[in-house]
């Protein structure tokens, strides 16, 4: 059995007992799964227990599910899982996995209700239960309350999502944004799509804005600009994530390679978040979500990102307005799924204190 990570318990100790009354909640990526136990706590869901898992590590969710209430007994009132992929009619067919997952077949495995949504739209429902901590400001624009929000999130794919305020509360929306066409900005960029679109042909911005992007964006700037692979380079990406050694060979070595990728990489995710913004209007926050933006800070942080952010021509004043946050907790998506199934639950109390605005 592959090697769980658990994480310390926010909330009180689990240990062998069992737990009742506890909602299940899940992050399925194209990476990794997390699944965590939450009670409700007087702001915002307590975590209680979650473990990380390979996702290829299980033909399938209910797998992982099942090995989890295993070590983690509990009798669960309902669960929401957000999925990496389109949710439609309660079923996903994910992504980066070979897996179709239905509400209905999880339902009659389980016995309790299920609940579907989109990874990025889960991770939006816990954007205005952010605190100042778990956020980090790319600019000094602040958010306009009740404004629309947008994410954008770079991780194994591009993800985006958005959320409008109606009749007093935010309310997320899916998008498949990140497959939208690349749109080359200089003549470097459009060589990465030339390079790209004689692999894949259509070429969409998760192909460059996201870890699998970092790779094609590694191979087609190597073959572009006629770079050599350092030996120790070579052997970094041999031994752990290769998107991972891309990033810290360009921040910690200022490995020139890997120093053009990222650099492209900040400029291309930029454009694209920048076209969010617009498309939905984020006078509430453009925020950067997944596993990429807060272990790159100084990369996003060096000017690049906000460049291409803004550069939209007669509309660059407007999208200077716009409050960038990166977010810092990596926990968002499955404590937005916890959010979800705790308000979905018809025995849920409102919350207290109104609604939260996001910082």
């Amino acid at each position: 059995m592959p090697k769980a990570e658990a994480d310390a318990s926010r909330g009180g100790k689990m240990g062998g007992e069992t737990s009742s009354g506890m909602m299940l909640a899940g992050d399925i990526g194209g990476t990794k799964t997390v699944l965590g136990l939450f009670r409700r706590g007087a702001a915002r869901p307590v975590l209680l227990v979650s473990e990380t898992w390979s996702s290829s590590a299980a033909k399938g969710v209910a797998e992982h599910v099942e090995r989890f209430l295993e070590r983690h007994p509990a009798e669960v009132q309902a669960a929401v899982l957000a999925m990496a992929g389109p949710v439609i009619d309660g079923v996903c067919k994910t992504t980066h996995l070979p897996w179709r997952v239905s509400e209905k077949e999880l339902e009659a495995r389980f016995g309790w209700r299920v609940r579907l949504i989109n990874d990025l739209a889960a991770a939006g429902c816990f954007v205005p239960f952010l605190e100042a901590g778990e956020v980090y400001a790319l600019n000094e624009a602040k958010p306009s309350p009740g404004g629309t929000i947008a994410l954008i999130a770079p991780g194994t794919g591009l993800g985006n999502a958005f959320l409008t305020f109606v009749d007093g509360r935010y309310r997320p929306f899916a998008s498949e944004g990140g497959h939208v066409d690349f749109a080359p900005a200089d003549e470097e960029q459009l060589e990465v799509w030339r390079c790209l679109a004689k692999r894949f042909g259509h070429v969409s911005v998760e192909r460059v804005a996201s870890g699998l992007g970092l790779l094609n964006l590694f191979a087609c700037l190597k073959e572009i600009g006629g770079y050599s692979v350092p030996d120790w380079l070579a052997e970094d990406m041999k031994r752990k994530d290769q998107a991972r050694a891309i990033t810290e060979a360009a921040m910690e070595r200022r490995e020139p390679l890997c120093v053009k990728v990222l650099e492209t990489f900040c400029s291309v995710l930029g454009a694209a978040a920048g076209n969010l913004g617009l498309t939905v209007l984020a006078t509430g926050g453009l925020y950067l979500a997944g596993g990429i933006p807060p272990k790159i800070l100084p990369a996003l942080g060096d000017g690049r990102f906000m460049n291409a952010f803004v550069d939209k021509g007669r509309f660059s004043g407007l999208l200077q307005r716009v409050a960038v946050r990166v977010i810092l907790n990596q926990k968002t998506s499955l404590l937005g799924a916890a959010q979800t199934a705790f308000e979905m639950d018809a025995a849920a109390a409102p919350r207290a204190g109104g609604d939260p605005q996001p910082f």
